[in-house]
């Protein structure tokens, strides 16, 4: 799964502004829904279909919670692919840390007698010989390149399905202070080429994002400066570039919503109902609502390998299924 960058997805920035205001859901819609048509008609997304199609039928009968758990799933397991994100979702919402029988083993935990597994896919990699070109006269030689044939079910299992040897604390949880988050962020953002300045001038916004430069409004509480910073950056990444599916300016704020609220949660930030209270979205377009996690799911993962460089190391293979 390609990972977006403000370089890839930001080439062709109109200077349209976006802004977050203080108070959420003051937003009109500028464009009508567009449906994808296109389902691309593999295991992968067959997943990511059936899971959309639940949470469509959860929202519709006005558990708006269903969406939020999803987000919060996004915020746990942001370095596993998309689909797996939702399968893990789907089957066990309050799932907080997974692995495979072998890893849970090898850390001296066994999985209780009698646990379900959750099932999720991933890549099954084939060998394919290319030529490498020598010199006149010298014999060619082969070399075996990794190609994806294809994916196959696997089972991990929740920490909550395990018992043995206690697991150290995970480090990332701080607690509602952002620590070095804050500059990380705004680090990753110089090296976008995106400027950053505080502006008294925007308020009551909080923030403004306008294709290139952000504006913060001073004063804020650290917390909520950094997840205001999260929202234009993610404005930033995925709304100054043509989409395939035409958005309303509805969807692009609970998008960039969507991804503080997985970001600032990753990173220990206490976010309350106000976010999940905001992210009422789609009525009923199962095709559009897909394409946004997509992309949500991206950005935050994008913007988390940023500010949290060490989890690079400890990346779980599987999470490259896709």
């Amino acid at each position: 799964m390609p990972v977006v960058t403000a370089s890839t997805i930001a080439a062709a920035r109109n200077g349209a502004t976006h802004t977050r205001n203080d108070k959420q859901g003051k937003y009109r819609s500028d464009s009508p829904y567009q449906q994808r048509t296109v389902q691309r008609d593999n295991p992968a997304q067959t997943l990511i279909k059936q899971a959309v199609d639940q949470l469509i039928q959860q929202l519709e009968a006005g558990k708006s919670e269903a969406l939020t758990t999803y987000l919060a799933a996004m915020a746990r397991f942001h370095n596993y692919s998309f689909g797996n994100i939702l399968a893990i979702a789907h089957q066990r919402p309050n799932a907080t840390r997974v692995a495979g029988i072998r890893t849970w083993n090898e850390m001296g935990r066994f999985v209780t007698k009698g646990e379900k597994g959750i099932q999720i896919l991933a890549p099954m990699l084939g060998g394919r010989r290319s030529r490498k070109e020598g010199d006149a006269g010298d014999q060619s030689e082969t070399t075996a390149q990794p190609v994806l044939i294809g994916f196959r079910a696997v089972y991990v299992f929740d920490v909550a399905q395990t018992e043995g040897a206690d697991l150290p604390e995970m480090e990332h949880s701080v607690s509602g202070d952002v620590g070095e988050h804050r500059e990380r962020l705004i680090d990753f953002l110089a090296q976008q080429n995106i400027a950053l300045e505080f502006n008294e001038k925007i308020a009551p916004a909080l923030g403004v994002s306008y294709g290139g430069k952000i504006a913060l409004l001073p004063g804020q509480a650290k917390a909520e400066e950094f997840t205001t910073l999260v929202h234009e950056t993610a404005h930033e990444l995925l709304h100054k570039a043509e989409r395939r599916t035409m958005t309303t300016q509805t969807v692009r704020e609970t998008e960039a919503e969507a991804v503080a609220f997985i970001v600032g949660q990753a990173v220990g930030l206490e976010m309350g109902n106000a976010s999940s209270d905001y992210i009422q979205m789609y009525a009923g377009n199962a095709a559009l609502l897909a394409e946004s996690l997509e992309v949500i799911q991206l950005a935050a993962s994008t913007i988390l390998r940023a500010i949290r460089p060490e989890e690079l190391a400890a990346a779980n293979p599987i999470a490259a299924a896709s």
